[in-house]
């Protein structure tokens, strides 16, 4: 088996978490977001970026996340603040939900993508594709992605015309049609705009 090459730590100094949400991009749901503080030496052949895992390997690493974290939470904020609020501050909302919950405080903070509203006093940094390089964020993007997808199998049962067991609420063609045919539901997300035939959203193989 390859190894993995990720970073264990940015530094070695300050007890750092690593953040990252899923669901940003989707049409319907709510965004998630999960913070991940791991231990010096943290290992598993199978870590990476969400989007690079299979969704079995998904949910074994999620078991080992949270049974090896020093410390890990996932919060959430629903399809109604993300209208209230835009994606953006919600996805950070999220985070900052998710690093409430974190015993102990982390004293640095690694945040996928270029931007983040600060965290109180917690200095932050900000790393493009963050979760292909360090093993915190790569962590907080599994837990993120699996506790969201198994929401949505949830909101399935209760809408299943629009086949989130499988979308996840992205913006599929299966998604787009259905939206087209039965309109939208009552977690749909009424700020996007939603258009059943435009594909800017394309197939985005359901990951963030």
């Amino acid at each position: 088996m390859m190894e993995n090459p990720l970073r264990s730590h940015y530094q070695e100094e300050l007890m750092e978490a690593g953040c990252d949400e899923a669901g940003r991009g989707c049409y319907a749901g709510p965004v998630f977001a999960a913070a991940v503080i791991l231990p010096l030496g943290f290992f598993h052949p199978l870590l990476n970026d969400s989007k690079q895992v299979t969704p079995e390997n998904r949910n074994e690493l999620r078991i080992y996340i949270q049974a090896n974290a020093l410390a890990w939470a996932v919060a959430q904020v629903d399809h109604e603040e993300i209208d209230r609020i835009n994606i953006l501050k919600a996805s950070f909302k999220a985070m900052h939900l998710a690093l409430d919950q974190l015993k102990p405080r982390p004293r640095l903070l690694l945040i996928d993508g270029n931007r983040f509203t600060k965290y109180k006093r917690t200095p932050h940094r900000c790393i493009v594709k963050g979760d292909a390089i360090f093993s915190s964020i790569a962590a907080a993007s599994i837990l993120a992605k699996t506790w969201r997808d198994e929401y949505m199998q949830g909101l399935h049962a209760e809408f299943p015309d629009y086949r989130w067991d499988s979308n996840k609420g992205y913006g599929t063609r299966q998604h787009r049609e259905a939206i087209e045919k039965h309109g939208l539901c009552k977690y749909h997300r009424k700020s996007f705009n939603i258009n059943p035939w435009e594909s800017a959203q394309e197939e985005l193989a359901f990951m963030d």
